[in-house]
C-alpha cells in the first residue's frame, strides 16, 4: 500500500494575475487575537445575521495555491534540511510572483519540515518559533513581492513549554504576523497502537481559553482581504459551520498527503464561502515515504460549491483563482439554520474524547500517546 503521511494518519481504509497592490495598501487586520495574546471571552457573534468586518482593500483579489513538494529529513540533518526547505519556500514565492501578481500565497501544512514518526523531543527540535529566523526569511519575501503568505508549521512556544503545536500562520504583505491559528483538534482512536501527540486547542481547551479568551477558540481573522479562517481539520462540518456563523468568508484549508474534495466543496456550498485547499505535490526524496501517495488535488471552490480552479496534475504548480470578496460580502449573511430543531441534541451529545487530555500529561512518543489515550474514550 502507498506509504504517505496522510494514508498513515487516515488509515488504510481511507478515513481519513491579477490585482497587484501598492505597497502597504492592505494595512493591518482587525481583531486578530488567536494565540496572539489575551482576547475577549465574549464571542464575536452577532444575532442579526450579520458579522464583523474591516474595510476591504479592493473588491476582488487573486489567491495563489502553492502545490509544492514535501521534503522530510532526520533530526541529525536538521540545519541542512531546514535551510533547504526554507530556501525552497522562498524560491517558490519568487517563482509565483515572477510573472503573476497574486495577493496571497497559500502553502500546505509542512513546507518547512514534512512529517515523520519523531519523538516529542525530536519534534520540538524540528519546530520553529514565531517570530523567528524562518519567519523573517518569509517576511522578507512578503515585503519584496507585496504579497500575503499563509503557511503551516510545527511550532514551539515559550508560553507552552514541552508542547508541539501545529500552527497555520497568516502573514501580511508588510511581513507582519497577523495571526497564528492552532489546529482545532486531532482525530483520536483511529490508529493501531499509536496516537498523535501534537497539542491542539481541544487538547488543552481550558488553559487555552484562560490564556487567549473564548473567542479565540474558533478564530476568524478579519483582514482587508476578507474574513479568513484556516484549518488542517477534515470531516468535521460543524467546525466550519461555527466559523461561518462567526463571519468566516474565506476558508484556507491545508492537507499533506490526501483529502476528500467533497469535504472541501461542501464547506463552500453549505456555508456560502470560498474554500481553498492546498495539498502537496509529488515529492521525490521524501525520506521513508513514496513520491506519490495522496498528492495533488489543490483547488479553490466558490460560495455555491462550484469549482473555480484546480491543479492540472499532481506535479508542483501554483493554482490561481479569483476571490470576488466585494460581491460576496454584499449579499453574505450567517448560515441560515434552524437551531431550535436540534440544539437539544447537540447539547446532550457526548464527545468520544473529552477536552484537556494533554493538560495533565504529554506523551513522549506516538506509541506513548497511544497507550495514554487507549482507555480515554467515553464511548463503548
Amino acid at each position: 500500500m502507498a506509504n504517505s503521511r496522510r494514508t498513515f494518519l487516515t488509515g488504510a481504509a481511507g478515513l481519513a494575475a491579477l490585482g497587484a497592490m501598492g505597497t502597504g495598501l492592505l494595512g493591518a487586520a482587525g481583531n486578530a487575537r488567536a494565540a496572539m495574546g489575551k482576547g475577549p471571552d465574549a464571542l464575536n457573534l452577532r444575532t442579526d445575521g450579520t458579522y464583523d468586518t474591516v474595510e476591504l482593500a479592493k473588491p476582488a483579489w487573486t489567491i495563489g495555491l502553492m502545490q509544492t513538494p514535501v521534503h522530510t529529513f532526520e533530526v541529525s540533518a536538521l540545519k541542512a534540511g531546514m535551510q533547504r526547505n526554507l530556501k525552497y519556500l522562498a524560491d517558490a514565492i519568487d517563482k509565483a510572483c515572477y510573472y503573476a501578481s497574486p495577493d496571497l500565497l497559500f502553502f500546505h501544512e509542512f513546507p518547512l519540515t514534512g512529517w515523520r514518526k519523531w519523538t516529542r523531543a525530536e519534534a520540538q527540535k524540528m519546530s520553529i518559533e514565531i517570530p523567528g529566523p524562518e519567519t523573517e526569511v518569509i517576511a522578507k519575501k512578503a515585503r519584496e513581492h507585496n504579497v500575503w503568505v499563509v503557511f503551516g508549521a510545527y511550532v514551539r512556544d515559550p508560553d507552552w513549554p514541552g508542547h508541539v503545536l501545529s500552527v497555520t500562520t497568516i502573514m501580511d504583505n508588510t511581513g507582519k504576523v497577523v495571526d497564528k491559528h492552532w489546529k482545532a483538534r486531532n482525530v483520536k482512536g483511529l490508529f493501531p497502537g499509536f496516537e498523535l501527540f501534537t497539542t491542539t486547542v481541544h487538547d488543552v481547551l481550558d488553559q487555552y481559553v484562560e490564556m487567549y479568551g473564548r473567542d479565540a477558540v474558533l478564530p476568524v481573522t478579519r483582514t482587508p482581504l476578507g474574513n479568513l479562517a484556516t484549518s488542517s481539520t477534515q470531516r468535521e462540518p460543524e467546525l466550519f459551520r461555527a466559523l461561518a456563523m462567526k463571519g468566516a468568508e474565506v476558508f484556507l484549508r491545508t492537507a499533506t498527503g490526501g483529502f476528500l474534495p467533497l469535504d472541501m466543496q461542501a464547506t463552500s456550498l453549505y456555508n456560502g464561502t470560498y474554500t481553498a485547499v492546498v495539498n502537496n505535490a509529488i515529492s521525490p526524496d521524501n525520506g521513508p515515504f513514496f513520491e506519490d501517495p495522496g498528492s495533488g488535488g489543490t483547488a479553490l471552490y466558490g460560495p455555491d460549491g462550484s469549482l473555480i480552479a484546480e491543479a492540472s496534475s499532481k506535479h508542483e504548480q501554483m493554482v490561481q483563482g479569483r476571490i470576488d470578496i466585494g460581491a460576496l460580502r454584499a449579499r453574505k449573511r450567517q448560515p441560515s439554520i434552524h437551531m431550535s430543531l436540534y440544539k437539544d441534541v447537540f447539547d446532550r451529545y457526548q464527545e468520544k474524547y473529552g477536552p484537556n487530555l494533554f493538560s495533565d500529561y504529554l506523551p513522549d512518543t506516538l506509541e506513548d500517546a497511544g497507550r495514554y489515550l487507549k482507555d480515554k474514550s467515553r464511548w463503548k
